[in-house]
């Protein structure tokens, strides 16, 4: 999925590179139409280009590895690096690249909305996140980070994630919607 952009520092711009170590990228969607089941795509790299002065200047360009994709189950996790999901063979990133940031404020908690392009499978289509500025500080080490949440909703139709199966007591054993999750802690660089 993707990250964030907002935040403080007392430069007007600022870059900052994304901690996999300390970001998740999840995602959920319905089984046989009764059950969540819960996955996340492990290796998540991006960076954050911050503008103090003016938040809603901000941008963030994430990429997560479609290979890495864990739902803690290596046969589902084959199906969804398959040809009838991500096919990671041919498309081996998924990318999220911003266009605006929406509504943003210096402040801790403050929600804001950032819209961008997410790209699956070659597939690009606008998405807005629904983001949080969860703070910034100093770690033990001298560096400065700074967190953000966010969630959003997709049809993974449209990115051309079509496959599913009929239940014989009606409905699908995938459902289309899929919702995304994102804590996402970034490093300022330099």
């Amino acid at each position: 999925m993707t990250t964030l952009t907002t935040p403080a520092s007392t430069a007007a711009t600022s870059t900052w590179t994304l901690d996999a170590a300390h970001s998740t990228a999840e995602f959920s969607a319905k089984h046989m139409m009764i059950t969540t089941v819960r996955g996340r795509i492990a290796d998540v790299r991006g960076t954050l280009v911050l503008d103090a002065a003016r938040p809603e200047r901000s941008t963030v360009e994430v990429t997560l590895a479609a290979a890495s994709v864990d739902t803690r189950s290596e046969q589902r996790d084959g199906h969804l690096r398959s040809p009838d999901f991500l096919d990671v063979e041919r498309f081996p990133a998924i990318t999220f690249t911003s266009r605006r940031v929406e509504g943003a404020r210096l402040a801790e908690g403050t929600a804001f909305r950032i819209v961008g392009d997410l790209t699956i499978r070659d597939v690009t289509r606008e998405v807005t996140l629904d983001a949080t500025y969860e703070g910034q500080g100093k770690d033990p080490w001298g560096g400065e980070r700074v967190s953000f949440s966010a969630t959003t909703k997709i049809d993974r139709r449209d990115f051309g994630l079509t496959w599913n199966a009929a239940l014989e007591t009606g409905g699908v054993l995938v459902s289309n919607d899929v919702r995304i999750t994102l804590e996402v802690q970034a490093v300022r660089a330099g």
